[in-house]
Order: C-alpha cells, then structure tokens, then sequence
C-alpha cells in the first residue's frame, strides 16, 4: 500500500512507498515513481541538492523530463554555484536518490510539485568531490572502516519575527533570549508548545 497522505498536522510530506513498518522495501524504482507522479497530478520534479554552504539548490523539471531526471541525465551549470566549477568545467549532472522521492502537500495552480534529493556528478560520471552528499558518504565509509557507525541528520533552526502594521514579518525578533532561556524573556515558549501539539 503506497503511504501517499499527508501529515495533516506538520504538513510535511509524507513517504510515498511501501510501508516500512510492514517489513518492505523502503525503496521505490523509477517506474514507481513515475506511475505515482501520473495518479497524483505531479507536473514538476524538483532535483535538489546542496551547495558547499549547506545552502539547497535545485533544478525543476516539467514532466516531459522526468524519465530524463530519473535516469541521472540532467546536466546544470556547476560554475553558478558558488564554489563547484570554473566556467570552463561547467557541465555538472545530478543523479537522484529515489528513496528520497516525496510529493510537496502544498496546493500550486499549475499542479503538483514532488522532489528527490540528487548526488552531483561531473561530466564523466563521476561523484563531484565538492558534493556535500559525497563528502557525507566517504566519511561515513571512512567511520565503518574503524569499526563506528556514523549516524547523522538535520537540525531545523528556526527564529519567531514580529510582524508590522500591514501584518508582514520584519527583521526584529520578538525577544533576547538564548538557548534554554525561562520566560519572559523567552518568549517562543507558547509557539514551541503550539508547534509540539
């Protein structure tokens, strides 16, 4: 059974597969995925991967491109992102990583949006050595090699802004407070709560 609801309450994507809880492979082939994109109305295919800063980029590509995409033939130029190549090493491929597949639970006009997250390659094939995702996979090797094992994952910071007159965020925080700081002068603690619940 594909798991292809959304999280009503964080209102994150859901993983479009089988379920893992059932024992299954978590992974889904490209024909998968393609025949998902057609039952849900996908028509763009975001390609995103990340920059040297941490920073996510990403090519979105029409649905006539996604075999294109899933197959790891679309190229960019790597000399406009900032630390990859120079002008003349420019051509950069993304392959994705299908198990990261998942279909954005926000509405847009012109139909739905889905994403894989991608390794870099450069022109001959090979992984980018500038890819923080090949970084990540050789130090992960490296750790195995001395007998650990290395886990990893994101840590979504964010900051609670004041809004102005016409009801649009401004520069100013809502308070000075650090990390594990007591009221009042934390005063997120009501927004920590409501996101929590």
């Amino acid at each position: 059974k594909l798991l292809d609801e959304i999280d009503e309450v964080h209102q994150i994507p859901r993983r479009i597969g089988p379920d893992p809880e059932k024992g299954a492979a978590m992974g889904m082939k490209a024909a998968e995925i393609l025949k998902t994109c057609d039952k849900e109305g996908v028509r763009f295919l975001r390609l995103q991967f990340t920059d040297i800063l941490g920073i996510i980029k990403n090519v979105e590509v029409p649905r006539s491109q996604f075999e294109k995409a899933l197959d790891g033939e679309i190229q960019f130029d790597g000399s406009s992102i900032e630390g990859f190549t120079r002008i003349e090493e420019s051509d950069m491929g993304l392959v994705p990583d299908l198990d990261t597949f998942r279909i954005f639970p926000w509405s847009h006009t012109n139909g739905k949006v889905a994403r894989l997250v991608c390794d870099v390659i450069t022109p001959d094939g090979k992984p980018f050595a500038g890819c923080p995702r090949q970084t990540l996979k050789r130090q992960k090797e490296k750790a195995k090699e001395l007998g650990y094992s290395l886990m990893t994952g994101p840590e979504a910071e964010f900051f609670l802004f004041r809004r102005d007159a016409a009801g649009d965020p401004v520069v100013d925080t809502h308070d000075s407070g650090g990390y594990f700081d007591l009221t009042p002068v934390d005063r997120g603690e009501d927004a920590r709560r409501d996101i929590v619940v």
